[in-house]
């Protein structure tokens, strides 16, 4: 039995009507579980979160039947988180814990890739991958690490100190409490920048190094003059990548807390924000304390990419 023309006709033309479907609603099938994902893990808890930080308890009247309710207050738990003691003073120590994470992290990425740049080095992939280890390490398993290697009982720095005739600093009081928090952080969050800048570095076309080197340009002067500058945009990528991964530090203060008491509650702003919630029970302000520091994350990160922008605009 034959085919009539007719369906032989109509065969063809579905097909293209599904091609066609495809080709429009293809990307928004594929893309569309990583939007719903990160609308209900994202999206959805800031917004929630911003509507928070506008409301408060109020007493709905007076007596002995009066009941808490939830009334608008305007801005007036941001003015509250803003003068808050405890909170300015937690993004004080932040401040002291930023100037050693970043500068540290950025600058041992950096000589980290340069080294496994160098022409005919051996073992890149095993040091790459050796490198990048401890960025897999989970904060709170690094920290309970560290934190055997710092605690003055367990310490094999009390070991050499005490071998040598002298008295170990405890590496878990004010204010080398600092230095040891950032020392577990440099050493877990290296690795991820070394791999950013190092990927950078193998974007570079070889004919300018060849350029270089019949100039008679040494490796060293190479790395210097030309891999860094060339690779700026990649060190302001990864140096914000740090400046958020340094505000967002909460698990590493929190394990040593109990190794210490130079670590209070509220020894940063993401541990005042828990402490001011769920132990104060001020979900409200906790709310506006959050947002605000949002906000100076996103307000500080555009700042540094507003005037890495107009510097290569000038250089150019």
């Amino acid at each position: 039995m034959r085919a009539s023309p007719g369906l032989r006709l109509e065969i063809p033309v579905k097909r293209q009507l599904r091609a066609r479907w495809l080709r429009g609603y293809a990307p928004l099938i594929l893309v569309g579980p990583a939007v719903l994902l990160f609308a209900i893990s994202f999206v959805i808890p800031f917004a929630y979160t911003v509507v928070l930080s506008f409301l408060n308890l109020r007493s709905d009247g007076q007596g002995a039947f009066a009941r808490p309710v939830e009334s608008f207050v305007g801005f007036e738990n941001y003015v509250a988180a803003v003068s808050n003691p405890e909170f300015t003073a937690s993004l004080a120590r932040l401040g002291v814990y930023a100037v050693l994470v970043i500068p540290a992290t950025m600058l041992f990425a950096l000589v980290l890739a340069l080294v496994l740049d160098v022409p005919a080095q051996r073992f890149v992939r095993t040091s790459r991958l050796s490198m990048l280890l401890p960025y897999a390490a989970p904060g709170v398993v690094a920290a309970i690490l560290w934190g055997f290697l710092l605690l003055p009982g367990t310490s094999p720095i009390t070991d050499f100190f005490s071998a040598l005739g002298m008295t170990a600093p405890n590496l878990l009081d004010l204010p080398l409490v600092y230095v040891s928090l950032a020392t577990i952080s440099i050493w877990g969050g290296v690795g991820f920048n070394m791999i950013v800048i190092f990927t950078s570095l193998r974007a570079i076309p070889a004919e300018l190094y060849d350029a270089a080197r019949i100039d008679g340009c040494t490796e060293l002067q190479i790395a210097v003059r030309i891999k860094t500058p060339l690779v700026a945009p990649a060190l302001v990528l990864t140096g914000i990548f740090t400046f958020i991964g340094t505000v967002q530090v909460y698990g590493e203060p929190m394990v040593l807390r109990t190794l210490t008491d130079s670590i209070s509650s509220t020894f940063f702003p993401l541990m005042t924000v828990y402490n001011q919630a769920f132990r104060v029970n001020d979900l409200y302000g906790a709310a506006a304390s959050s947002i605000v520091l949002a906000v100076g994350v996103v307000v500080l990160s555009a700042g540094v990419l507003l005037i890495n922008r107009r510097i290569r605009k000038t250089a150019s």
